[in-house]
């Protein structure tokens, strides 16, 4: 089923595309901004001057947004869908403050960090506040 609706203007066609719960695939027909409406319609994919051209390239997504579904099937995106990413670390030592853990002793704590901010940044003591006498001198 194909329906065709009249509208005013190209901006009120794609307000109304983009209203739509469903969102496969559209196409657009236009002489000049058809790229740019494309792009500006909520859809799966898009094809300017033409009709499922997008289905006939394996190498690009095919899939739908809003209630068309989800996921992705095709191109890159497609063998992303039946992949799952995992993220895997190893501890190859101690660390350095033992913020991870209830083990650790507020004073340690606070002494190694002072360590490292020494060691990062060179000083050996945090910068003080001016003093009001030399906060007003100019």
């Amino acid at each position: 089923m194909l329906v065709v609706n009249r509208v005013r203007d190209a901006d009120e066609g794609i307000a109304r595309a983009n209203a739509l719960p469903y969102a496969l695939g559209g196409s657009v027909f236009a002489k000049r901004r058809g790229l740019e409406l494309a792009r500006r319609m909520r859809s799966g994919m898009t094809a300017v001057n033409s009709v499922l051209s997008f289905a006939a390239m394996p190498s690009l997504p095919y899939g739908g947004v809003g209630d068309s579904g989800f996921g992705r099937m095709s191109g890159e995106d497609g063998l992303r869908e039946f992949a799952r990413s995992k993220a895997i670390t190893v501890r190859r030592a101690p660390s350095l403050l033992p913020i991870w853990t209830f083990k650790r002793d507020p004073d340690t704590t606070a002494r190694r960090v002072m360590a490292i901010v020494r060691l990062l940044h060179g000083r050996s003591r945090l910068p003080q506040p001016p003093s009001a006498a030399t906060r007003f001198r100019r």
